[in-house]
């Protein structure tokens, strides 16, 4: 796998860190701002999916329900 949740976590605070350059103003600023927001709507996305697949991980764990069987779409 080439990009992994700590990743992600390395992205989310490399933007922090840009949005907290006070050298930053105006235009500039203006385009940092929507760039962050681009950047969290992803990561949202991602966070979610992977939410979902754990779901779906503990459901096939789930030993109650043994022929409990996941929808493809969903398989890792």
């Amino acid at each position: 796998m080439r990009n992994t949740l700590g990743d992600l976590n390395n992205h989310l605070f490399a933007q922090l860190e840009r949005l907290s350059d006070e050298e930053l103003t105006g235009e500039k600023l203006a385009d940092e701002i929507g760039r962050a927001k681009a950047v969290t709507s992803v990561a949202s996305q991602i966070i979610a999916n992977g939410s979902l697949v754990l779901d779906a991980i503990k459901l096939t764990d789930d030993k109650m329900n043994a022929n409990t069987a996941i929808p493809k779409m969903l398989e890792g």
